[in-house]
């Protein structure tokens, strides 16, 4: 396991990966501390590697910049379950600057009706941005929940959506 820390204009973000892919990453911190203490255990056993990640590194904060970025990344998501895997991936299929509902994501599963088991396992999603689990939101336009607060999940839709704004 290796990790970075890396500031971007949003925040400091911290970046956990494997041999398999990125296992874990934060959400924007005040500091390069607070990114790498939000993160689970799995960076207790990770060494330092910034050269690792660089690439990731520096699409985040074109992200953070406003800009339209794509997170293709290989991810190691051998620690969660068979139905959080299936949520995670329809979500990463939610384009840039766009949303879909709860109940969208449980469809595009195959578990109709299962809105609330959906957002449970957004609420478990350890790289958030890179799955954008912050598109995802009721079906009557409500902001819904989001594991890094719903100002942060406003943050991150405002971004996107000025990014995808036609410029003058």
């Amino acid at each position: 396991m290796e990790y970075t820390v890396s500031r971007t204009d949003m925040g400091w973000i911290a970046i956990v990966g494997s041999g398999r892919g990125l296992v874990s990453a934060s959400l924007p911190c005040k500091s390069a501390r607070e990114a790498l203490e939000s993160l689970d255990k799995t960076v207790e056993y990770a060494t330092s590697s910034p050269d690792r990640f660089k690439d990731l590194t520096r699409r985040l904060k074109a992200y953070s910049n406003g800009h339209k970025v794509s997170f293709t990344d290989e991810l190691d998501l051998s620690e969660s379950t068979q139905f959080q895997r299936k949520v995670w991936q329809a979500a990463r299929l939610i384009p840039y600057g766009e949303t879909r509902s709860y109940g969208w994501l449980a469809d595009k599963v195959g578990k109709p009706g299962a809105a609330r088991a959906t957002g449970q396992a957004l609420g478990k999603n350890r790289l958030p941005i890179i799955i954008p689990c912050h598109r995802v939101i009721s079906s009557n336009g409500s902001l819904g929940g989001f594991s890094g607060g719903l100002d942060m999940k406003r943050r991150l839709l405002h971004l996107e959506a000025v990014a995808t704004s036609p410029q003058p």
